[in-house]
């Protein structure tokens, strides 16, 4: 009967997961929609200090599409582990940039559909290997695991090294240096996952009609995650201020998905109860979006398609083709030069000998 219940969670926690991403992906063409119909009607831009969005319906859906995948993402980390969750975030980006190109005439080069593929192909391999149970259900559980000692040692080495990097380093080298910023908003984020994590489990407790609200560690988890949430939207926005979008967004993702990967294995030890197979195929699979979000976002200006494909090989063909030419004319060269200085030494030393000159020995 447990094993049955697990399953069924997963699989409601996998759908919330993915819906999350298509609504997510979905609210950026929305508000992009929106925010293109205002410009062509002259009305003030919204980079430029107007609000004139606030009247456009086709950005209030956008809104509310976030928001939407917001509360299936933060109900879905209630159901499914986090070490399937968060890694789905990508397929965001996904929905997004395959929605760009019906919606919004962005065009999708070849990298950007073969990182569409892979992160396809990478998402699949992590809904087959991902642990399928649940380690904690109640609070008394998460609060049990709130004080393991392993974990108690790892928040407390995301508090300092946070601290260091807001006090410290972010004064210094943060509008230089692209990882200082994200590296705040990716430890914090581990933090804040594990709260979500603990507020979805205290809110399927109140709809079972358990006292949650008298339980301490629930407004812990509340005021904490406010905090940490507040902490991200901060470091985060200033990351996007000063550095291109394309480069902040797959070096977040990899970053804080990491970050959340090795919070969950310490807190919930998800990773003790998999096989060595399933490991390996986790962590193939997250490697594998990696890899498809940095070509989708790293190419995504580079202006090249299926249909150039023979044309640069053809160009290719010709370039080593003329390479092999010239250095086969050198060659030619190089022999035709040594023969001739070859003979010309052979004259100058039977002349040298006819005239009887000690040189020539």
């Amino acid at each position: 009967m447990s094993q049955t219940r697990g399953k069924y969670d997963f699989c409601i926690g996998l759908v919330l997961a993915m819906s999350s991403s298509i609504f997510i992906g979905g609210s950026f063409i929305l508000k992009k929609k929106g925010l293109l119909r205002l410009a062509r009607k002259g009305s003030m831009r919204a980079g430029q200090g107007g609000h004139a969005y606030l009247k456009e319906w086709l950005w209030w859906a956008g809104l509310l599409s976030m928001g939407a995948g917001e509360v299936a993402n933060f109900a879905a980390y209630a159901f499914a582990p986090a070490t399937l969750v968060t890694p789905l975030g990508a397929l965001s980006v996904l929905v997004s940039a395959i929605l760009s190109s019906f919606f919004l005439n962005e065009k999708l080069n070849l990298h950007g559909k073969i990182g569409c593929l892979l992160s396809i192909l990478g998402s699949t391999m992590m809904v087959i290997h991902a642990p399928q149970e649940e380690e904690v259900e109640t609070l008394d559980e998460m609060s049990h695991k709130l004080g393991d000692p392993g974990f108690v040692v790892f928040a407390t080495l995301v508090v300092i090294v946070s601290l260091i990097l807001i006090c410290v380093v972010g004064p210094r080298h943060g509008q230089t240096n692209i990882l200082v910023y994200i590296t705040i908003c990716s430890v914090i984020g581990a933090l804040s996952v594990s709260c979500v994590k603990g507020l979805g489990i205290a809110i399927k407790e109140l709809f079972a009609g358990k006292p949650v609200l008298k339980h301490p560690l629930s407004w812990i988890l509340l005021l904490s995650l406010t905090v940490c949430v507040s902490t991200q939207i901060n470091y985060l926005n200033r990351a996007l201020d000063i550095f291109n979008t394309s480069i902040v967004t797959p070096i977040y993702y990899v970053i804080f998905t990491t970050s959340v990967l090795t919070c969950s294995a310490i807190l919930f030890k998800e990773w003790q109860h998999m096989a060595a197979d399933d490991i390996i195929g986790t962590l193939s699979g997250f490697l594998t979006i990696i890899v498809g979000i940095f070509l989708l976002h790293a190419f995504k200006d580079v202006n090249f398609t299926l249909a150039n494909l023979p044309l640069s090989l053809r160009k290719d063909d010709r370039a080593a083709n003329g390479t092999l030419l010239s250095a086969y004319d050198n060659f030619n060269d190089d022999e035709e030069s040594s023969a001739c200085l070859g003979e010309m030494q052979s004259t100058e030393s039977l002349s040298a000998r006819r005239n009887g000159s000690l040189s020539a020995f």
